[in-house]
């Protein structure tokens, strides 16, 4: 079979592994040839490839990124999107299309699935909020740097007797806060999940310095509001072509709001795309691999319209309807065990 793939959306440590798997398992164990689109959907569309043999993917196992590069391109916004994606797969004479990403890339596969042409997905999202899979590649990655973002910051808070506001990603949801705030000792985490409320963030940093406990660390995600139905905080009013706003500076206007009621001197740190670089941990590149793996067996089981899945310790596939149209949400009994933690 010639089997093309894509990693569209988000880079994701571990997008590599899955590649690499793909391509090995493909032209190993069942005499495939593998093409590469460039930069996500857009390489479709545009029919921009990259040839994928033993020799392209020797060595990038490690490496963060993805040797396809990536984008947001949204073929479903253009007017001829699907003929062009039609036309792409009887040039490059495809038999299947592996698409790896999150909702929105996803998305697009589910759209071109409905459409007839032969396409698997495999779950991507560092905020691993993905429906239809117990746990997504990269969160590991994600989470062990930002928690060695917090372990740092302890020292400096301490020394200077300061408030530190540690912003995270976390769109929708607040694992990466979750599990890093807890494994690094935060003081107080916020997440989208739960509306804050700021006089109790205040109140639990008074607590503490009534204790002798002069600094905290705040760990809060991306897209966490205050109660009261105000939205996340945006950077500007640009949207992308899946129509998501960037998110962005809720650890600034935290930061201000706390220094204002508590009188606490507080900094923040925003971690960013520093999340998403770098190399992955062994587990990331272990459960990448097994996706990989998974997604090229499905195409040999005409498994199509379907998603690689890990359900337990064990891989599975799912309809790729059930990861789209809501995100998998932190669980109140996980926040409650947070909650112990906090001031």
């Amino acid at each position: 079979m010639r089997i093309g793939i894509l990693t569209g959306g988000g880079d994701c440590p571990g997008l590599n592994a899955v590649i690499r798997a793909v391509v090995r398992k493909g032209t190993m164990f069942y005499g495939d040839s593998v093409v590469g689109f460039l930069e996500g959907w857009r390489g479709v569309v545009e029919n921009r490839t990259l040839e994928l043999d033993l020799d392209a993917i020797a060595g990038i196992i490690h490496r963060g990124g993805t040797i396809l590069r990536t984008s947001r391109t949204n073929p479903a916004r253009d007017p001829d999107g699907l003929a062009k994606v039609r036309r792409t797969f009887e040039a490059q004479r495809l038999d299947a299309l592996i698409a790896v990403g999150g909702d929105d890339t996803l998305g697009v596969a589910h759209w071109i699935s409905g459409a007839g042409l032969p396409v698997v997905g495999v779950p991507k999202t560092i905020d691993n909020d993905l429906s239809g899979t117990d746990l997504c590649f990269g969160f590991d990655t994600a989470v062990a740097i930002a928690t060695e973002a917090v372990d740092r910051l302890h020292s400096t808070a301490e020394a200077h007797n300061r408030v530190l506001v540690v912003e995270v990603m976390g769109r929708e949801a607040g694992w990466i806060a979750v599990y890093s705030g807890v494994a690094g000792g935060a003081d107080v985490i916020l997440i989208p999940e739960k509306p804050y409320d700021l006089e109790a963030v205040c109140e639990l940093l008074r607590r503490r310095h009534a204790r002798g406990k002069y600094f905290s660390i705040v760990v809060v995600a991306e897209g966490a509001r205050p109660a009261g139905g105000a939205g996340p905080v945006t950077q500007g009013a640009t949207i992308d072509a899946f129509g998501h706003a960037r998110l962005g500076g809720v650890g600034n206007l935290l930061a201000e709001q706390i220094e204002r009621h508590t009188g606490y001197e507080t900094r923040v740190v925003i971690l960013g795309h520093t999340q998403r670089g770098g190399t992955p941990t062994a587990f990331d590149r272990m459960l990448a691999t097994r996706y990989g793996v998974q997604a090229t067996d499905m195409v040999h089981r005409g498994e199509f319209g379907r998603m690689a899945s890990l359900q337990g310790q064990t891989m599975a596939s799912v309809p790729l309807a059930e990861a789209l149209g809501r995100n998998r949400k932190v669980d109140d009994a996980l926040y409650e065990l947070a909650t112990v933690f906090f001031g």
